[in-house]
């Protein structure tokens, strides 16, 4: 029994924005488990579950090591606006220009934010390389990222 209700805790963290133990004693009533505040709350310790900032800085229950995109996305754009000099493109290839020492900070939220079409990053010091695939996308990425700042 405590697999199965564990198991549904994970299928609605993933699945919902659950943000209190009542809320998460109140759906797993929904869906058919028996459980207490304090059941809950031991399993949120076996779990590991954390609480991580989402959409309005509402914290909600998370597996951990989750990636938080909404997270990633803002602090993206507040790092993007404080150190970002200038970009240019070449082929599938873009190149950002940053303050020194911000390219590899910059590089990992980039890495992290989700843009399916970023392959991955090279980051020195004030400079960081995207790999853009396709390479009809170039464009598209730059105007996001122009927009930014």
């Amino acid at each position: 029994m405590k697999a199965r209700r564990q198991k549904k805790i994970q299928e609605l963290i993933t699945n919902e924005h659950i943000k209190t133990q009542e809320e998460l004693v109140l759906r797993l009533t929904q869906e058919g488990f028996n459980v207490t505040q304090a059941t809950i709350s031991r399993d949120i310790k076996e779990m590991g579950l954390v609480k991580i900032a989402g959409i309005n800085d509402e914290y909600r229950y998370a597996l951990q090591g989750e990636v938080n995109y909404a997270s990633h996305q803002e602090r993206l754009k507040r790092l993007w606006k404080e150190v970002v000099v200038s970009m240019d493109s070449s082929e599938n290839i873009i190149a950002i220009k940053t303050i020194p020492g911000n390219a590899q900070a910059l590089a990992s939220l980039i890495d992290n934010s989700g843009i399916k079409e970023v392959i991955g990053t090279v980051a020195g010091d004030d400079t960081i390389f995207l790999l853009i695939k396709p390479k009809n996308m170039v464009n598209v990425i730059l105007r996001k990222f122009q927009e930014m700042l």
